[in-house]
Parts: C-alpha cells; sequence; structure tokens
C-alpha cells in the first residue's frame, strides 16, 4: 500500500505526572477534590479505550524526568555503531557487554532474536581505558538508565491496567520475570547501505591481500542484521508482526539526513555536523499499526520527547482480552532516500515458564486474530490484506492452551523465521 493511503493516528498523550497519580497507591494519595477524581478516572478509562480491543493498542507517555536528555544523548550513537569499522564495532561492543550492557546494532530484527555472537575472551585493560575516552563513553550509562526510566513506566502502565481489569496479573508477571531486553535501532537510509556495502568491499579487498589469495564465491560478511537493511525489495524497514511480550517501550524516533554525502574517516567516523537530529519529513514516526477494526492502515504520530509503549499478544492473553496487542511495522520513506532512524526499545515479558490459560479467553477474541485477514480479504480488494494474510502466522496457529511463554515464544520465531517460516526468505 502507498505511502499516500494511510491515515494519520495521533496517538494518545498520557502525562508522566497523571501515570504516577493513576499508579500510585490509594492510601499515600494527596486529598483529591471531586474534580480530580473524576479527572483521573476519565483518564484511566481513556488508557484502557487506546490499549483495548477497540483502540490502537498503543499510547504514548510524555513528561519522563531525564528522558529528553538521554535520548538525545543515546540515540546519535545507534548510526554511528552501525557505521563503524566491523572490527571497531566487535571491540566496542565487547567492552560494553563487560560492564553489562546487551547491545544489538544495526536493523531491528523481531523482538524474539538475538542475531549477534557472544565470544568469550575479552580485550586488554588498555582498550579499555581507550575506548572510554571515546565518543562512546557515556554509551553503557545511557543506555541502562533510559532502560530503567521505560521499565519504571511499564511497571506503572500495568498497575494501572491492572486496577482497571481486576487482579494484579500484569504487574506481578512483569516482576516475576525479572527480565527486560534492550536495544539500540539503527534503520539504515539507502546512503548507510552504500557506506556499509563499500566497506565490506575493502575489507574483503584488505583480507585478500593478507592471505594473498583469492577468494572464490565468497560474500562480503555482513552480520545478520545489515544484511537484512541491504534488501531493497521492501518499502518497510520492520515487516509487519506482533510482539509477543506484554509491553514494549519505544523511544519516539530520531531522525538523520546528511548534509552531503559521506566518506568514513579512517577510524570510522563521519561528519559529526551530519548526525544532527532533523524533523520528520513527513510528520508522523514511521510507524504503522493495522487497525484491524476499520481494515485500514495507520501511520503513528507522536511527540519527539515521548515514549510510545504497544500491547504485546502476552498482555492480550493474560488479560483476557482487556488488551489488544497492535499489527505493526515500520515503513520507508521512498522520497527521502537518505534518511536513517534511530530509537531504543525495551521488551518487557512474562518468566519463560509462565503458563498460558486459554480459559474466560474470548472465543471471537482468539478467533479474530485467526480469521481476520480471511474475511478481510473476501470483503475488500486490498493487496495489503492478502499481503498480511501470507506473512503473519495467526496467533491460533501458535498458542495452545497450558503453553509457558518459553514454548510460546519458541513457536512464534519459528513460524516468524524458522526455515519454513512466513517471513524466512523476506
Amino acid at each position: 500500500m502507498e505511502e499516500e493511503e494511510a491515515g494519520i493516528l495521533e496517538a494518545y498523550e498520557l502525562q508522566f505526572s497523571d501515570l504516577m497519580l493513576l499508579s500510585s497507591n490509594k492510601d499515600s494519595r494527596p486529598s483529591f477534590s471531586s474534580e480530580e477524581i473524576e479527572r483521573l478516572e476519565s483518564i484511566a478509562r481513556s488508557v484502557m479505550e487506546n490499549l483495548g480491543p477497540t483502540g490502537p493498542g498503543l499510547l504514548t507517555i510524555t513528561g519522563v524526568p531525564n528522558a529528553s536528555h538521554l535520548r538525545r544523548t543515546l540515540l546519535p550513537l545507534a548510526r554511528r555503531l552501525a557505521l563503524l569499522n566491523s572490527d571497531h564495532r566487535k571491540r566496542l561492543l565487547k567492552l560494553k557487554y563487560m560492564q553489562g550492557v546487551e547491545i544489538t546494532g544495526g536493523e531491528a530484527s523481531h523482538e524474539g532474536g538475538d542475531n549477534h555472537n557472544r565470544e568469550q575472551h575479552y580485550p586488554a585493560a588498555d582498550e579499555l581505558r581507550d575506548f572510554q575516552d571515546s565518543e562512546f563513553k557515556n554509551l553503557s550509562n545511557s543506555f541502562k538508565e533510559l532502560g530503567f526510566c521505560m521499565i519504571e513506566v511499564a511497571l506503572r502502565l500495568a498497575r494501572v491496567c491492572d486496577r482497571a481489569i481486576g487482579g494484579q496479573e500484569l504487574e506481578q508477571s512483569l516482576l516475576e520475570s525479572f527480565t527486560a531486553k534492550g536495544r539500540l535501532i539503527h534503520y539504515h537510509s539507502t546512503l548507510d547501505n552504500l557506506i556499509l556495502k563499500e566497506a565490506a568491499k575493502r575489507q574483503q579487498s584488505t583480507k585478500r591481500k593478507a592471505t594473498q589469495h583469492s577468494i572464490r564465491n565468497e560474500q562480503p560478511h555482513i552480520n545478520g542484521n545489515e544484511a537484512r537493511s541491504c534488501e531493497n525489495h521492501s518499502n518497510l524497514w520492520q515487516q509487519w508482526h506482533y510482539d509477543y511480550g506484554i509491553f514494549t517501550v519505544l523511544t519516539a524516533p530520531y531522525f538523520i539526513l546528511p548534509c552531503h554525502k559521506q566518506t568514513p574517516r579512517e577510524n570510522g567516523c563521519f561528519c559529526r555536523s551530519c548526525e544532527q537530529e532533523c524533523p520528520s519529513p513527513s510528520g508522523h514516526t514511521y510507524l504503522e499499526i493495522y487497525d484491524l477494526n476499520k481494515n485500514r492502515i495507520q501511520k503513528v504520530r507522536a511527540s519527539p520527547e515521548s515514549f510510545v509503549v504497544q500491547v504485546g499478544e502476552a498482555a492480550d492473553i493474560l488479560s483476557k482480552g482487556k488488551l489488544c496487542a497492535s499489527l505493526h511495522s515500520v515503513h520507508r520513506p521512498v522520497k527521502v532516500e537518505d534518511l536513517s532512524r534511530e530509537t531504543f526499545v525495551v521488551f518487557l515479558q512474562p518468566a519463560w515458564n509462565k503458563t498460558f490459560s486459554l480459559a474466560d479467553y474470548p472465543v471471537r477474541n482468539f478467533q479474530s486474530n485467526c480469521e481476520n485477514y480471511a474475511l478481510c480479504t473476501e470483503e475488500t480488494s486490498g493487496k495489503l490484506a492478502e499481503e498480511l494474510h501470507k506473512i503473519v502466522p495467526p496467533l491460533g496457529s501458535r498458542l495452545k492452551d497450558g503453553m509457558t511463554f518459553a514454548e510460546f515464544s519458541k513457536e512464534t520465531t519459528k513460524q516468524y523465521y524458522g526455515g519454513n517460516g512466513l517471513q524466512s526468505k523476506r
């Protein structure tokens, strides 16, 4: 579907100060006027409407303390990391992993996959000092601090949803998991792809000279994330999918549009003046959702300083359909080829041994995930509905009563990306 045909979704904004009030213990709340109580109840209803079956399955959180500073510190590093000389990047990420942070560079994959190898040997202390004095010296701290901000937002939002639904299922599931996966993501522009290809050619040429023999039929070494980013057959940076955790929290994207053609220096760095944030050319985030109720794509518009929170399939299941997972993708701008998109994402999920029960889960909700694509295809001639039916494995084929979250995530990843997965060759 062409970009112009999609509608715009103005994401619902929840102020962090209101989230704090809604999620606080009632006994510790100050005495509110009747007007303030009514206002907070109205906000709670709006939260559930936007995260529930009749809403888009997402909202934004604004006004999180220190989030704006951390976003502007961390996000520009995504592109610098992705375009670093591969040897430099490996050493840097290895050093930062020693400091307790797992970092995934390159273009986004689906929630379930870890695409980088973790080597067991570590660089010398002098290398650590060199990198600590470099432009990436704040990488670990910014990564962790922003991640903790997002975790707090998710836990408080889970508490608000639990109170509306009844019980403590969502918040307790997050606390029992004690796990959150953070990813710093760079969505490559056409220019970035050319830079990576040129760098791969130079690296291959250097290896040939060093070994003094030709390497036949060998493709340039590019990691899994970069390989996907170099495929230009799609107008999407990220293919359509559901996240399968509880909540996905992400920064509003940071866009970079170089002011001139860039060539890397010997150290792999680039012109800093080209790494300034630019406004979105379209005025939206390029995150798009497929509204099953309206059978249409909607482009998400959000404040640049906000967090976007999306509902995952585990929240849908645990809430017995009171929350609804959002089917989404990330669109690649066709007319601004040199635009890159940076974001930081935290995936929050239940414990691996968490058991899913389908008791009391609305049958119509379960069936809608399985059958809505076919229904849309029958009622409309839209190519998108047909494509979604081909590439998004329905929930009913991945989830069985009594499955653990580990089993569900394994089956989901298999059906999306396994050898015979619906997106394995895309």
